[in-house]
């Protein structure tokens, strides 16, 4: 029997496909905003969600668990600034804003942001 596979290949293997996620994520930390392809930022929405409420807890083992994926001035940004602001929001940290299409090959272009 078939089952639904969850997320999105982005014609890439799976190893670059996680740099991928890795390295827009990273900017996300870093920036507060990128501007990507629609079908990247859904993913990295995702992917970044999931790191901000690992840095919620705060405790050595969740900093080991960002460790994995970041750098130490990422993970102390996602520690000590980023994931304090959202203590009492239960999820929902990125905003997704639709932009309409790139002109060279009408790839539909959005912005990806942290919520305030």
């Amino acid at each position: 029997m078939r089952k639904r596979k969850k997320g999105r290949k982005l014609k890439r293997k799976s190893n670059q496909r996680k740099a991928l996620l890795r390295s827009l994520a990273r900017e996300l930390f870093l920036r507060g905003k990128i501007k990507t392809t629609l079908a990247k930022a859904k993913e990295v929405s995702v992917f970044a969600q999931k790191q901000i409420t690992k840095g919620k807890n705060n405790s050595l083992s969740a900093k080991r668990l960002l460790a994995r994926n970041f750098s130490k001035d990422v993970v102390k940004k996602i520690t000590d600034e980023i994931a304090p602001k959202y203590k009492k929001r239960k999820g929902g940290y990125t905003r997704i804003i639709k932009l309409g299409s790139r002109k060279s090959d009408g790839a539909k272009i959005a912005i990806i942001e942290l919520v305030e």
